[in-house]
């Protein structure tokens, strides 16, 4: 069975606070030594110990998980920035506007890389009056489809959720729209300029 948090967590965020094994031992009522094995890889934690260790160490329960702690370096807010997760069990469609740890049906989900528009997934676009309608020719099966077309603006994102079986377009104000994002669930995120 794989490791749930990992030693090397563990010892890097110790060492980053400062703390002897016996430091941290003490604050969650534990021997040293179930410390330095959990450090060394003979044993882990009990899940019931991930909370307090968590706050011993200084980090969220899901940054400890991750062994990634998750700082707040975006500054200056920009929706062009926009990340996409697809969770692959649910289908959840989750964004992020900067980096985080999300997990979703108990796994952690990765950011998607878009990638640019190709002939097989490229949307045609037309303006029409104040809208970009936005047409693929996909596929629409039941195997086979476009999960959802998205909108990215300057100050905020539209998202449109596609269903097999359904048509494959969507509509977006074209004031301030600078992307069209769209994920198909065998080929992955694309995304388009409007022009």
């Amino acid at each position: 069975m794989d490791q749930y948090v990992t030693g090397a967590v563990i010892k890097k965020l110790r060492e980053e606070r400062r703390m002897t094994q016996a430091g941290l031992a003490e604050l969650l009522n534990v021997s040293d030594k179930a410390v330095s094995k959990w450090e060394t890889g003979r044993g882990y934690p009990d899940i019931t110990m991930l909370e307090p260790l968590s706050e011993a160490l200084g980090v969220s329960v899901t940054e400890l998980l991750a062994g990634e702690s998750v700082r707040n370096t975006n500054r200056s807010f920009n929706m062009t920035r926009l990340r996409f997760r697809v969770c692959p069990v649910c289908g959840n469609v989750i964004t992020s506007t900067g980096e985080a740890v999300i997990s979703c049906c108990g796994i952690t989900l990765p950011a998607l890389e878009p990638e640019e528009a190709d002939a097989a997934h490229g949307p045609r676009i037309e303006k029409v009056e104040d809208e970009y309608y936005v047409i693929f020719d996909h596929a629409m099966t039941k195997d086979h489809y476009l999960s959802f077309v998205c909108g990215v603006r300057d100050d905020g994102c539209e998202t449109v959720k596609l269903y097999p079986e359904g048509p494959a377009e969507a509509r977006f104000k074209i004031r301030r729209t600078k992307y069209i994002y769209w994920y198909c669930n065998r080929h992955g995120l694309f995304r388009m300029r409007p022009r």
